[in-house]
């Protein structure tokens, strides 16, 4: 029996489709952005206020520095030490000005090299005796050092003649000489009798903020004294704070402080004020309501010692001024005395 073979019949062959090519979709352009408003400039930085490290830095800089200028300008013959070799800079060197002064070697370099090292009012006394540095020189010394002169420059030590011939130009008008420390130095014969008799005081008890304070006269001639006294106060505290190691200003304060529970008082506020100008009221036991307006000037540096005059704020104290002034003239004879500021 014959056998039947199949043979697979071949796949039917695709319908080859050719492909259209589909038409390309136009790109879409970019919507362009909408202007943008221009951007705030940022606001200016203000400078950083300085740190107190800066201020010291400064100070301590300054104070090298000066140091420095005043080792350089001296000769070791002017201090009776040998001159020795050959010097590479002028003036002294370094170990010299500390052996002077006795002080080390390494400290005092450190102090011209600007370190953060501390001072004391003793050693900066060596320095300036060692350098040989004038009253003004000294003073700069320890304000640049930031130390308290135990010995200050006293920079009015007399009122000198033209000011007592400016005090009696003055005349009718009341007017004196004090200090920071309200210490009245000298005055005319009108502002003698302005309050009270100051020739009659001892010289120790002529202070106006003392006067103020202790004194019966003083506190009933001052018609707004409750806002004068608190004023004196005030700006005692901020001028005593260049003084705060003079034994003047110490022992005055000490004597207020014992006498016056009512400056105690006033003293613990802390308040703080400069010298100005205003007006003030008095009533003068012999002439009556005075309104005076009172001017500072300044008759040495750092505000120290001033001339004050008083003139009338109207008529009528034009003309009291003039019979207090009679008066003064009749029962004395010259202008007021000056007091020694040295003594106080």
């Amino acid at each position: 029996m014959a056998t039947i073979v199949r043979t697979p019949s071949p796949a039917p062959a695709r319908r080859a489709v050719a492909s259209t090519p589909l038409a390309a979709t136009p790109a879409l352009a970019p919507r362009p952005a909408a202007p943008s408003a221009p951007a705030a400039p940022a606001p200016a930085e203000a400078p950083p206020a300085p740190s107190r490290v800066d201020a010291d830095l400064i100070r301590r800089r300054e104070l090298a520095a000066f140091l420095r200028s005043r080792r350089e300008r001296i000769s070791p013959e002017q201090v009776g030490l040998p001159v020795g070799g050959r010097r590479r800079t002028p003036g002294l060197r370094r170990e010299e000005v500390a052996q002077l002064a006795a002080v080390g070697v390494t400290w005092y370099t450190w102090l011209e090299q600007a370190r953060d090292i501390q001072a004391s009012a003793q050693v900066l006394d060596a320095l300036a005796r060692a350098l040989r540095l004038d009253p003004n020189e000294r003073g700069h010394l320890f304000v640049l050092a930031n130390v308290p002169d135990p010995a200050p420059n006293q920079v009015c030590s007399a009122v000198n003649e033209p000011i007592r011939l400016m005090l009696e130009q003055l005349e009718p008008y009341p007017a004196c000489v004090s200090n920071a420390r309200y210490d009245i130095l000298a005055y005319n014969r009108t502002y003698n009798l302005l309050v009270g008799d100051l020739d009659r005081m001892a010289p120790e008890d002529r202070n106006s903020m003392w006067l103020c304070f202790t004194d019966s006269a003083w506190r009933e001639a001052f018609l707004d004294r409750d806002v004068t006294a608190r004023a004196m106060v005030a700006k005692f505290r901020a001028a005593m704070a260049d003084h705060v190691a003079e034994p003047a200003w110490k022992c005055l304060l000490r004597r207020l402080l014992a006498a016056s529970p009512e400056f105690a008082e006033m003293w613990e506020r802390h308040e703080v004020a400069d010298p100005g100008n205003g007006t003030k009221r008095l009533l003068n036991p012999q002439v009556g309501l005075l309104k005076l307006d009172f001017t500072q000037l300044w008759a040495a540096p750092r505000q120290s010692a001033r001339l004050i005059t008083y003139t009338p704020a109207d008529e009528p104290t034009r003309v009291r001024l003039e019979r207090l002034h009679a008066l003064a003239v009749a029962g004395d004879g010259g202008p007021g005395a000056a007091r020694n500021p040295d003594a106080a």
